[in-house]
């Protein structure tokens, strides 16, 4: 299945020559970027849920910027940022919403910082022509539990992937050798 789905992927070389690539095409030579081993493939996975689930913008680019600078699977963390699609969307963004909700409402309850931002909001609010308070009251109404939310969510899911995709590769493996073991065990000799 990995050999049908790596034919589907331009090579590195062509990547390097494309003309819109051509000013990154020395960052694109790591062969870090484009191997498939347990820890490329999970750290792929792991930053592209993450800018694909924080940013729901320029997800690609970050994406991509991230896996050079960490040295993992390009390829894998350019495709994962498309768990947010015009499908999966707004579920996500109402999910991360709630949850964002949640930890608000749990952390306002505790301390009143929330107050004080809104008094200096509202004291500032004269000098900015009323933006500012307008941009605060969107922040408490959707904009701070969204935030919050999507960051918990891209960082979890990250985290989980990250560790999940480690722990089924082993697995893998593991079970690999156990099956290549047995066959030893139960291979008629000659």
């Amino acid at each position: 299945m990995l050999q049908r789905l790596l034919r589907h992927f331009p090579s590195s070389q062509k990547l390097k020559d494309n003309r819109f690539l051509k000013p990154f095409a020395r960052y694109l030579h790591h062969h870090f970027l484009w191997q498939f081993n347990r820890q490329s493939v999970s750290g792929g996975v792991a930053i592209g849920l993450f800018f694909g689930l924080l940013l729901p913008f320029l997800q690609v680019f970050f994406a991509a910027l991230a896996a050079i600078i960490f040295r993992v699977n390009l390829p894998v963390a350019v495709f994962s940022t498309l768990i947010t699609n015009p499908l999966t969307f707004p579920a996500i963004y109402y999910f991360a919403y709630r949850v964002g909700n949640v930890v608000i409402n749990t952390f306002t309850q505790q301390t009143d910082l929330a107050t004080d931002i809104e008094q200096v909001m509202v004291q500032q609010s004269g000098m900015f022509g009323g933006w500012l308070l307008q941009l605060n009251e969107w922040l408490h109404s959707i904009g701070w539990p969204l935030v919050i939310g999507l960051f918990l969510l891209a960082t979890s899911s990250a985290v989980v992937a990250y560790c999940c995709i480690l722990l089924m590769w082993k697995w893998r493996v593991r079970w690999k050798w156990h099956c290549r073991r047995q066959l030893r065990l139960h291979a008629p000799d000659e």
